[in-house]
């Protein structure tokens, strides 16, 4: 089958590895693979800018209303989007920044106009901060005539970054990393960038005004709400100071966070002053934001690969939240009832879930939520026949690690006693990777520079 994915023979090998079953390992590993082909980031830029009309060899007289053509963007598919645009754009485009995860880029193809950066995820670091600031030069002095393309995907909040006037870097990065550890959302944690950014929650479309603004966006948050993914920067923001200060409550972090976070968060609530623009604010008439790639594409493309492959299917929800250990139990369980009854659906079956799960960190060990979601499969697998569920981290990187998942087996549990490894000690220490790894387990990949959160895989042969 011809794929997209760049990392088909690794999963293909990993799989069949531990599967032990080539035959299943082979269908297993072509399912995956078309759910990572279709968010491939390059074809979904390709079609949104054909679905919208601003691709020049079908659009040359729209685009030759505008003097400038200036491209800018943010996310770990930063560099297969920005070569997209410039596929169909070519040398109209007269320049463009475009941020990006350390390890993301590859052998530049683009043109000598665009710059590409790389900087720190998940946490924010200078060099999100310089790129933000490139950019945020490059379009603050924009006019009527000109055309500003924007390319979000996964990671975007991290990568561009620009605090608010008496907010430093490092106390960014301070509130970032307890509110990682607490188990806030995604959606929670936006919030609170938002309104400690000058560029995200709609104001970055406030700094390009009066340009017309295309934005083109791979969602990596549940629902795909345009305001959360890479916190809305083109987006009109829903949420207030007041709803950050909740969530600083709820997590009880409000007297662990910095002072100087604390007090413009107060002021803003207070006086209403630095609000994010709301979605009457006229700077939004001129705004087309679009989504060109989601977890639910890339659910339905597994689907109907696991069909093809002679599987029955179901969708169980592309909404899959909260703690991952806890819904990695759930998913066991479902696991269970089909192989044990055949419900709710017969073998062969392939279950997809969507989603993205949370890890509320209490120990010091290593590893992302889709291994923890594996790890807290394991129990429940115990002792199952020709059954497998898989984790898989659709940007090829889970958390701090550099394993993208896990797989987890009815065997599972029998040979990490073997090794001595007892699931329930390692769950407790939030040291998934270090669980999986002497069984050679962990899913390894590699960067698939696309970001449409996180999939489970459930199989009863």
């Amino acid at each position: 089958m011809k794929t997209q994915n760049p990392n088909q023979e690794k999963l293909n090998n990993f799989i069949t590895h531990s599967l032990k079953s080539e035959a299943w390992g082979i269908k297993v590993a072509r399912i995956m693979e078309t759910a990572l082909s279709a968010a491939d980031p390059h074809l979904a830029v390709l079609n949104g800018l054909r679905n919208t009309g601003y691709c020049l060899e079908e659009s040359h007289e729209k685009l030759s209303k505008f003097n400038r053509i200036m491209l800018v963007g943010a996310g770990k598919a930063g560099q297969p989007m920005a070569e997209a645009v410039i596929e169909c754009l070519g040398d109209v485009v007269d320049k463009g920044i475009v941020i990006v995860k350390d390890g993301y880029t590859k052998k530049p193809r683009l043109s000598s106009k665009i710059k590409i950066i790389e900087a720190g995820h998940p946490i924010p670091d200078r060099r999100g901060v310089s790129g933000a600031e490139e950019i945020v030069k490059m379009l603050e002095n924009s006019t009527q005539k000109d055309l500003v393309i924007c390319l979000f995907s996964g990671g975007g909040s991290a990568l561009l970054v620009s605090p608010v006037p008496g907010v430093s870097l490092n106390e960014l990065q301070h509130l970032t990393e307890l509110l990682l550890a607490s188990g806030a959302t995604i959606n929670e944690i936006n919030t609170l960038r938002k309104h400690l950014d000058r560029v995200k929650g709609g104001q970055l479309a406030r700094i390009a005004s009066p340009a017309k603004v295309l934005c083109l966006i791979l969602s990596d948050v549940v629902g795909d709400p345009l305001d959360v993914i890479a916190s809305g920067p083109t987006v009109p923001d829903p949420t207030t100071f007041q709803d950050a200060l909740n969530i600083l409550d709820r997590y009880g972090i409000r007297n662990r966070i910095p002072k100087s976070i604390l007090t413009f968060l107060i002021q803003g609530q207070q006086d209403n002053s630095n609000e994010t623009p709301k979605i009457r604010d006229q700077i939004f008439l001129n705004v087309e934001n679009y989504i060109v790639g989601s977890n639910r594409r890339a659910t339905q493309a597994a689907i109907s690969q696991a069909q093809i492959e002679g599987f029955n299917t179901l969708t169980l929800t592309n909404y899959l939240q909260g703690e991952a250990s806890q819904a990695g139990n759930f998913l066991g369980a479902v696991l269970r009832q089909i192989a044990q009854q055949n419900q709710p659906i017969p073998r062969p079956a392939c279950i997809v879930v969507g989603g993205e799960t949370t890890v509320t960190i209490k120990g010091r060990g290593l590893g992302g939520r889709n291994q923890e979601l594996a790890l807290g499969a394991v129990c429940e697998l115990d002792s199952l026949q020709d059954i497998a569920l898989i984790t898989l981290a659709s940007d090829g990187g889970d958390g701090p690690s550099d394993a993208a998942g896990a797989v987890v087996t009815g065997d599972t549990l029998t040979r990490a006693r073997v090794l001595g490894l007892d699931p329930d000690i390692y769950l407790a220490n939030n040291d998934s990777y270090n669980f999986f790894s002497p069984l050679g387990d962990l899913l390894k990949i590699g960067p698939t520079q696309t970001n449409v959160n996180d999939l489970t895989f459930l199989f009863a042969f």
